[in-house]
């Protein structure tokens, strides 16, 4: 997108006072003190060593005196008769001039004073005593760097102050800022008129919820259409679906459209360690939006404020800023002051955590559900993400769309993605169909691993393993359609089998009890084969024992729990300690999902063999090809019979994964 702009006052830089320019007739001095200070103040004297010192300097007899400069440093002072020594002369008379420099002409660091002291009484043991070098000591203290100790404290105070005086020159400015005194303002993006970029074009497979918000847009260019009638612009929109089906792309196409100012702030960015800094951030944001009236003030995840107050507050450590911040937003939404044109766009995928009084109408007046999109809204959603893809005839958007199911429109958006980056690692020159089914399976499966090393016996279980998915779901009726099996590792798996489900909104019990038979195939095949299970089925034996218990805690399946329910809408158990049913209950529970499961494995085995033969042909071709397709099982195990037409009797909670994967641990 390109760069929001902004109109307000606090988008505006303040005029200067030229405070900041005269500051700096105190840093330019001082920064130049501090570079120069070395520069005047450094000696011509010469570092040695104390054996230079007592080889080149002692037996010549050529030291004058030396004096300890504050117990660290020993300056040395060559007698004024050694002007002629060859070794002494440059150092004396440092130019070529007749004057000869006062000293001190070396100098060596000591390690103590008791450690020098000591060494120069050996080096002049058999010296006479006219003839020791005398010592002298003394304190030295730089009048440089007192000033600077004293002055600099009062410059960096000086300077503090300055900066936080012009943070508070721009308090009344709007938006956050880095000052102490902007820390309760609002930090939300304004995006004017006719900048952004997006509009209801670049939106496809949401009509239903893009009717909705686009005559909010109507409402906000010509309000006189329906007030005329009586009615009143709703006061807020809230968004809730899956991640990726569009709720921020549908804010961004509505800030494009309205051609009124548009805020656009995060539901995170309220939050703080500090109470009252998030109510704080509200109030601004409302007071900026009233100041630009009409306009849409869209907050993204929501959630993040507007969770239900008092709900797991043990659990999740809730405190009093998160509570007054979401009551400030309350208040502001729907409370004695007015907000005459301010409407508020909210997005969430956790609408079961925010707090009933934020959803009642006043506040958020309608509710957008979006769900996945079915085979022609994903046929509408790769139109759109195709436009900038340059791809060949063998591109066939229906079939895309029916390659597809249960995929959101960020997940198509990425196939788009993910086929142009592939076929530009081939070096083609247009996108073709193959590359777009192989970055489906890289979606859907993850990379392909070619250098993975696996050993002939550990691919032989892989196979049979894959083969037993593959028998098992041919030969049962209510499993959804297999396209294709593999054994080449991708991602965490190292075989897979792939199915295309349909897109019913209802499944039968009987469609439950058959896919939890296919997706134990795969272990009751190695059972047969082998004789005994590998680690190979943690996969699926983890989806087996979900929806086991979907299918008795929450579809109501089960004979002896009887017709009862424990799923929670509301998500007011999620925090929850205690289990909405009694230690006996869960019990039985546990019991009839273990029969349940138990069943199944059964019922995989009985079937594998029978079919026993089958199932070594389809490990066998899996061996020789690695990836085999429908074809190829058609002509092992014939055609597949029709499915039967089984009677709906549960709405679709949870859609089942398409994938049966083998993991290896």
């Amino acid at each position: 997108m390109n760069e929001p702009t902004s109109n307000n006052p606090g988008s505006q830089k303040p005029p200067s006072s030229g405070t900041g320019f005269k500051l700096w007739w105190i840093y330019i001095p001082a920064l130049l003190l501090l570079w120069l200070y070395p520069l005047l103040n450094n000696y011509s004297s010469k570092e040695i060593t104390w054996q230079q010192f007592e080889k080149d300097m002692l037996s010549r007899k050529a030291v004058e005196k030396i004096v300890i400069v504050n117990n660290e440093r020993a300056d040395i002072y060559i007698k004024k008769e050694m002007v002629n020594d060859s070794m002494f002369s440059k150092i004396l008379k440092p130019s070529g001039g007749k004057s000869i420099m006062p000293g001190p002409h070396y100098f060596m660091n000591i390690g103590s004073v008791e450690t020098f002291e000591r060494k120069l009484d050996e080096a002049e043991k058999n010296f006479p005593i006219s003839e020791q070098i005398p010592v002298n000591y003394e304190k030295k203290t730089s009048w440089f760097w007192n000033i600077i100790a004293w002055v600099l404290p009062f410059i960096l105070i000086f300077s503090l102050w300055n900066i936080l005086l012009r943070g508070r020159g721009g308090m009344g400015m709007g938006g956050g800022g880095s000052s102490i005194f902007n820390f309760g303002k609002s930090t939300a993006t304004l995006i004017e008129k006719q900048k952004s970029n997006i509009t209801f074009n670049d939106v496809a497979g949401m009509e239903e919820a893009e009717m909705e918000v686009k005559e909010i847009v109507d409402f906000l260019k010509n309000p006189e259409t329906f007030t005329r009638l009586g009615a009143k612009i709703p006061k807020g929109i809230i968004l809730v679906g899956l991640p990726g089906t569009g709720k921020t792309l549908l804010a961004k196409a509505v800030a494009g459209e309205a051609q009124v100012p548009f805020f656009s702030i995060s539901g995170s960015e309220f939050v703080e360690m500090f109470v009252g800094v998030g109510a704080s951030r509200v109030r601004d944001l409302f007071k900026r939006a009233k100041e630009k009236a009409p306009c849409i003030i869209f907050i993204d995840e929501i959630d993040a404020i507007g969770r239900s107050r008092g709900k797991g507050a043990f659990m999740s450590s809730s405190n009093d800023e998160r509570e007054s911040t979401l009551n400030q937003l309350l208040t502001e939404m729907d409370g004695f002051g007015t907000n005459n044109g301010v409407i508020v766009l909210a997005a969430t995928n956790r609408a079961d955590m925010l707090d009933p009084a934020l959803l009642r109408p006043g506040r958020f007046d309608r509710h957008i559900y979006l769900e996945l999109p079915n085979m022609k809204e994903r046929e509408e959603i790769f139109k759109v993400h195709l436009r900038p893809i340059v791809y060949d005839t063998t591109i066939d958007v229906q079939f895309l769309a029916a390659q597809t199911p249960g995929f959101s429109g960020a997940d198509i958006a990425n196939i788009c993605n993910e086929s142009a980056l592939i076929a530009a690692r081939k070096k083609k020159d247009k996108v073709g169909r193959s590359d777009f089914l192989e970055a489906i399976d890289r979606i859907i499966a993850g990379l392909e691993r070619k250098g993975k090393i696996i050993s002939p016996a550990e691919k032989k279980i892989i196979a049979y393993h894959e083969a037993g998915h593959a028998v098992v779901s041919w030969l049962l009726k209510s499993v959804d359609p297999l396209i294709k099996v593999s054994i080449i590792p991708r991602g965490k798996s190292l075989g897979a089998a792939m199915y295309l489900p349909e897109e019913k909104q209802l499944h039968s019990e009987s469609y439950f009890k058959e896919h939890l038979c296919a997706t134990l195939g795969g272990r009751a095949a190695e059972e047969i084969i082998f004789g005994e299970i590998s680690s190979g089925a943690l996969d699926d034996l983890e989806k087996v024992t979900k929806e086991a218990y979907m299918m008795v805690v929450y579809f109501g399946f089960d004979k002896k729990i009887g017709n009862v329910s424990f799923y929670d809408s509301t998500g007011q158990r999620d925090m929850g300690i205690q289990k909405p049913y009694s230690e006996e209950t869960g019990k039985l529970i546990d019991e009839q999902v273990r029969e349940l499961i138990n069943d199944a494995y059964r019922r995989a085995k009985d079937i594998l063999e029978q079919n026993k033969k089958s199932l070594q042909n389809v490990a066998e071709l899996l061996l020789q090809k690695e990836i085999i397709f429908k074809e190829d099982l058609q002509m092992i195990l014939g055609e597949r019979t029709d499915k039967q037409a089984s009677l709906p009797e549960m709405e679709e909670k949870i859609i089942p994964s398409s994938i049966a994967i083998s993991s290896n641990l």
